[in-house]
């Protein structure tokens, strides 16, 4: 669910995710920008009760005050009320003054309720969070605002909470009251906080994870939708003579080498930092501890952009047992997840452990195999290099078959008739010939050595998968590496205990048994698997001429006689659209499928070929991903033009503003 946006403020633009340092407006050092810091948090509340303060900022503003010249976010009092209990100022006094004082964004005066209370505080809190909300939107005047998400560690409040806000119009949403969780080491129960709001929060506004400040939990909340982070760990943390990592926190007294190539880390010894004067250390470790955390923030938006982020947050939750926890927790909202999960990505797909079995794409491509056309007889193959049908294995062992109807043996002729054939592999366990070249099933790597995890997870898929078939006939090199039987084929010796039950085909001779894949029925299985059930026969009805890369052998163009209908893309295997295509999958989906909707004002630009605007957007099929092919159509539901998806459908519906889909052609 991470994503890469543009947050406009009065006082510029700026790229999330980003961390907003913490300044204190009476005793700040340390200039933050010089670190990479585009927009910072300080504390209205402390300005407000400070006479001096509060006098020199409602004559020069706040960013004259702190010296910062970008956005500014101000904290209400929120925070001195958890800790103190009580503060001298009511919601509207303090939404006023932050108005007053220049800030860009400020927020109302929640009650942050900690985890675990009991449920009728929560509620009671929670009542006066919403009622706050609803006051500073009256009295905001052009203050953009914060409201924030409280509701403690019930998932049911927190989405009441983040439903009712999320519908007021507010620019940002903090998720707040979860410093407590983190600074406890709960980051199982920090990802149902988190999921519970961010998926009742509206998709086109900020959400930000209050106090979250260590580089270590940055890549886990960006992967849930967190946008935002602020916390003053950096200069804390150094006041305690510790320096942050991604992969932990180092205490000086420790080292014997400092922990990285920052200029502090550079051009300092860890004695030479033990041998300052407090002060002065400290300043070199908050630098230190600037440099890492922006360092991490530029990591993310990277991983964002190479499609790479869940391998990131797999190898930064390893970092700590709880952080694996959440890790392992967050395989709760797989479902949610993947409906944000772009289609197609740069990179491949790496498997790094058993929480990768978690990952949306797996999910996707189990729950896509269903779309292909289904045959009599299953023939499964043990993995090979990809991809796996140019690189099948000579040594392919004996063969047993699985008789899903009856129990009698099967005439060995007709087990190779109308047969698909797949092979079993890590982590996507099923992957049908005809589609072995589509992202991601060619573009991932798995370790050799198969761990105990995926074992029972390929046993268990494989198992639904073949329940799909009459005959199945499967290598022994599947049932041996996946530990799906253990048999000696003796006389009278009872199979009934074994999960697969299996009958001796020693006499086939599937060593040199050829695979001859049929261009049609690739190019037909690639569309179902893509567009849905029935897609290919929808595209390529009648004859086709398949026209083949001469460098690779891939097939790259389909025409119909001299027209074109779709490009294979090379990246990925998967169809890129024509106009002849694009009409024939508009007839043969139904509505509102594939499509996104335009109004009459966007009609015109969207013929002459030009890209959509979110703005322009009156509906779409919710289920679009981003980097699908999609049709773009009017209220009438006629064809306009085609192209890519920029957002997945949520997003889509939810923005007004920024680019939707990018059109490949119009004029249809």
């Amino acid at each position: 669910m991470g994503r890469i946006g543009i947050l406009t403020t009065p006082h510029g633009k700026i790229r999330t995710p980003a961390l907003m340092p913490v300044v204190h407006p009476g005793k700040q050092t340390i200039d933050v920008k010089e670190y990479g810091a585009e927009i910072v948090i300080t504390n209205a509340y402390i300005m407000y009760k400070n006479e001096d303060l509060r006098a020199k900022v409602l004559e020069e503003g706040v960013h004259e005050l702190i010296d910062f010249p970008g956005p500014i976010v101000t904290d209400s009092g929120s925070f001195q009320l958890s800790e103190y209990g009580d503060i001298d100022v009511n919601n509207q006094e303090i939404i006023e003054f932050q108005a007053l004082i220049g800030t860009d964004i400020g927020t109302s005066l929640d009650i942050p309720t900690p985890p675990f209370v009991k449920r009728e505080r929560a509620e009671k809190e929670l009542e006066i969070t919403i009622e706050r909300a609803i006051e500073s939107l009256e009295v905001r005047g052009d203050l953009m605002l914060n409201s924030v998400v409280q509701g403690s560690t019930f998932a049911d409040l927190r989405s009441k909470c983040a439903e009712t806000i999320g519908a007021m119009g507010f620019d940002v949403y903090p998720i707040g009251a979860v410093v407590p969780l983190m600074e406890s080491y709960r980051y199982s129960e920090l990802v149902d906080v988190v999921m519970a709001s961010v998926k009742n929060l509206p998709d086109s506004k900020p959400r930000h994870l209050m106090g979250a400040g260590h580089p270590m939990v940055f890549a886990l909340a960006v992967s849930m939708g967190c946008d935002l982070f602020d916390s003053a760990a950096y200069i804390l943390y150094a006041q305690d003579d510790r320096l942050m990592m991604p992969t932990g926190t180092f205490k000086l007294a420790n080292l014997v080498e400092m922990p990285c190539s920052c200029p502090v880390c550079i051009n300092y010894t860890p004695e030479d930092l033990r041998s300052m004067k407090k002060n002065d250390r400290m300043k070199l470790i908050a630098e230190h501890n600037l440099h890492i955390s922006f360092a991490e923030i530029r990591k993310i938006k990277q991983s964002i952009v190479d499609g790479t982020l869940m391998e990131l947050v797999e190898q930064r939750c390893r970092v700590h047992p709880y952080l694996l926890d959440a890790l392992r927790n967050l395989k709760k909202y797989t479902s949610l997840i993947e409906e944000y999960d772009p289609s197609s990505k740069n990179s491949a797909f790496f498997y790094s452990g058993p929480e990768s079995l978690a990952r949306a794409e797996i999910q996707r491509h189990l729950s896509r195999i269903d779309r292909l056309p289904k045959k009599k007889n299953l023939l499964l193959l043990p993995r090979s290099r990809k991809p796996y049908s140019k690189h099948i294995r000579n040594d392919l062992g004996k063969f047993y078959t699985k008789h899903i109807q009856g129990d009698s043996i099967v005439d060995p002729d007709e087990l190779f008739n109308d047969l698909q054939v797949a092979v079993v592999d890590v982590p996507f366990a099923v992957i049908p010939l005809e589609i072995d070249e589509v992202y991601p099933l060619a573009q991932n790597e798995a370790p050799i050595i198969t761990d105990e995890d995926s074992k029972k997870f390929i046993k268990e898929e494989l198992e639904k998968y073949m329940n799909g078939f009459d005959n199945v006939v499967i290598s022994s090199k599947i049932l041996d590496r996946f530990d799906m039987y253990t048999i000696e084929l003796e006389p009278g010796r009872d199979l009934s205990e074994n999960p697969v039950r299996v009958y001796s085909l020693e006499e086939y001779e599937l060593d040199s048994f050829k695979i001859d894949l049929d261009d049609r029925e690739k190019i037909n299985c690639i569309a179902d698997y893509q567009f849905g059930a029935g897609s290919g026969k929808a595209l390529f009805p009648g004859e086709v001429k398949i026209v083949k890369s001469r460098k690779t052998g891939k097939i790259r163009h389909i025409y119909e006689e001299d027209v074109l209908i779709a490009t294979l893309r090379a990246t990925d295997s998967v169809f890129v659209l024509d106009r002849d295509g694009a009409r024939r999958l508009h007839s043969h989906i139904d509505y509102p499928e594939k499509r996104v909707v335009v109004n009459a004002d966007a009609d015109p630009f969207a013929r002459e070929g030009k890209s959509i605007f979110a703005k322009f957007v009156i509906d779409c099929d919710i289920n679009i991903r981003t980097n699908d092919e999609v049709l773009i159509v009017n209220e009438k539901d006629e064809l306009l033009a085609f192209g890519k998806s920029i957002l997945c459908g949520h997003e889509i519906m939810d923005f007004n503003t920024g680019q939707a889909v990018k059109t490949r052609k119009g004029g249809i």
